[in-house]
């Protein structure tokens, strides 16, 4: 099984837990990469790996009627969650499509943003991938590539795979795919290995409330860390479970680390002209 096919299968499953309350992070982190990009109305948005709109549906509040934001990710479940919210906010410039990063169907150089949210570090070749989003970057538009800083929901994420170490060890992975890439310099590298040199990265710290056991496991099911969870049966699955409730109860936890880097990449401005609607 392919990188992309263990993901859409992770992310597929984890839809019935993505929006969960306890799961602010994913709309927090979206928005938050929208704010940074300062969007004008009548932009022309991709967002790519878009789960269920947290960075979508911003964008698409910003840009407005004249406007436009294609989302694309590979699970369908969580495209369907994207287009319940978007009619439920009487969004009616999204569109939501199952697509392949490494093999997107949209035209070069025709969007004013391309977003990428906790989503790059899930295909191997990450320069790859960039180098494709790139591609459909208009001149004088932004790429923005955001991604997992260092200590991902720490102190828990290690009791985590510790657990899971215990239950079936081939699972357990001593490093997440976010970690190459976990700080500016590290993303800003990544950039200039795709041939992108107009960039910047900043790396912002911050938390994530876990008000009770019950909230961290929502987490657990509503993320990538599903597609592990999955492959253990019932007896391991509750292991794991009441081993992160109670350190989590024992040690009082009530955050965990969410730290984020946010990269923009600007495409040279040469014969840009702003789009009009009727372009």
């Amino acid at each position: 099984m392919s990188a992309q096919e263990k993901a859409a299968a992770a992310y597929s499953a984890a839809a019935d837990h993505y929006d969960d309350p306890a799961n602010t992070f994913w709309e927090r982190f979206g928005r938050r990469t929208i704010e940074r990009l300062q969007l004008h109305s009548g932009d022309r948005v991709l967002d790519v790996c878009c789960g269920s709109g947290a960075s979508a549906l911003p964008a698409a509040e910003v840009v407005g009627s004249e406007g436009s934001v294609t989302g694309v990710d590979l699970s369908e479940p969580l495209l369907q969650l994207a287009r319940a919210k978007a009619r439920d906010h009487g969004l009616q410039n999204t569109r939501f499509l199952v697509g392949d990063m490494m093999k997107l169907n949209e035209p070069d150089a025709h969007f004013d943003a391309v977003v990428c949210v906790f989503g790059i570090f899930f295909v191997p070749e990450m320069a790859a991938a960039l180098g494709e989003l790139w591609r459909r970057v208009r001149a004088g538009g932004k790429l923005a590539i955001t991604t997992w800083g260092p200590n991902f929901f720490e102190p828990v994420t290690t009791v985590f795979w510790d657990a899971i170490r215990e239950m079936k060890p081939e699972l357990y992975k001593g490093f997440n795919p976010w970690d190459r890439i976990c700080d500016p310099e590290s993303l800003v590298s990544l950039f200039e290995e795709a041939g992108i040199n107009d960039v910047e990265a900043v790396g912002e710290k911050g938390e994530h409330s876990i008000p009770s056991p019950d909230a961290w496991w929502s987490a657990i099911l509503g993320s990538g860390y599903r597609g592990t969870i999955d492959q253990l049966d019932a007896n391991q699955r509750e292991y794991v479970r009441v081993v992160n409730s109670n350190f989590i109860r024992q040690n009082r936890v009530r955050t965990v680390a969410a730290n984020v880097v946010y990269a923009i990449a600007r495409a040279p401005l040469q014969n840009y002209k702003h789009h009009t609607p009727l372009e």
